[in-house]
């Protein structure tokens, strides 16, 4: 049991250094290539800070337990928007009359209904996984075609820019992302995989809540760190952004890399808290209310209640 535990955080920890180390690598060899910063800043960074999650899966479905990258994918959703807004609007107020986001939310339920749907057809399949790697690509054209019709983004809006740094640090951090997800998804899978056989839980379980939660560890520190200078605001951009990833982009390779069957129980009930947390930001991105600290204690309590639901 305690080297299960000793190898999950080893593999959280890997997976959230390499994480940001791919990220910072590829930005700036995205940049020193001449690539426009609109372009590295919808593709690069948004693939890039969602590679811990695209590895687990991928990883969970060749070690054939692919239940940890289904729950991994819809626990994430739910940890998003209930831990990684919620947090952060308890230390400071989201106020969502300054964000400009309905259009991606939109394109959110749109994903998370297709996703539902696509379940629903299950087990998912390689033709599911096509579905929705084209509405990924869809998506991905609609951002890039509308950035370019609104502000260009600069450089220096880019997380981990680092305009001097020489070619041998660009490539040791792409070294460091590359070797380090793998290895560290690797080792997040064994270890959640020995901490369900134990327990006797089901891996789709494990993925729901501890896999799920640690694969979200670097939204949610982003979102606290924002959230203590007075910038709570850009976490909504980022559970938006990810949850439209993990849904279109996660599902979408790991199932060509093998089926995903879907559990009664998701079927059942995850699966609608998943939406159902989708839907509850409609009051705060199309009616523009603030989430406020009452709001986010109450996402947080949402969130113990559920998990709270899985394992007892």
């Amino acid at each position: 049991m305690m080297m299960d535990l000793v190898i999950v955080a080893i593999g959280l920890i890997l997976l959230v250094v390499a994480g940001d180390a791919l990220v910072r690598g590829a930005v700036n060899l995205s940049l020193r290539l001449g690539i426009p910063p609109l372009i590295v800043g919808l593709t690069v960074v948004a693939f890039g800070t969602s590679a811990p999650e695209l590895l687990v899966s991928v990883s969970a479905v060749l070690d054939g337990v692919p239940g940890i990258a289904l729950g991994n994918v819809v626990g994430s959703n739910i940890a998003n928007v209930f831990l990684v807004l919620g947090i952060p609007a308890i230390i400071s107020t989201i106020h969502s009359s300054t964000l400009g986001v309905s259009r991606s939310y939109v394109i959110m339920l749109a994903a998370s209904a297709l996703f539902v749907l696509l379940c629903f057809l299950g087990p998912i399949r390689w033709w599911h996984a096509l579905i929705l790697l084209a509405a990924m690509g869809a998506t991905l054209w609609d951002n890039i075609h509308s950035a370019r019709t609104q502000k260009k983004l600069a450089a220096e809006t880019l997380d981990g820019v680092d305009p001097g740094a020489p070619w041998w640090k660009v490539i040791g951090f792409l070294a460091v992302g590359l070797i380090g997800l793998p290895l560290g998804a690797e080792l997040l899978v064994d270890g959640a995989s020995g901490i369900a056989r134990m327990f006797g839980i089901s891996e789709t379980v494990i993925g729901l809540t501890l896999v799920a939660v640690g694969t979200s560890l670097p939204e949610l520190v982003t979102s606290i760190v924002a959230a203590s200078k007075k910038q709570a605001d850009v976490a909504m951009g980022n559970v938006i952004g990810s949850n439209i990833f993990n849904l279109l982009g996660i599902i979408g390779v790991a199932g060509l890399v093998g089926p995903i069957p879907v559990p009664a129980t998701m079927l059942h009930s995850d699966l609608w808290v998943m939406l159902a947390a989708a839907l509850i930001l409609i009051p705060f991105i199309l009616m523009r209310r603030d989430i406020t600290r009452r709001v986010g204690i109450g996402f947080v309590i949402a969130y113990a209640v559920y998990t709270a639901s899985l394992v007892l």
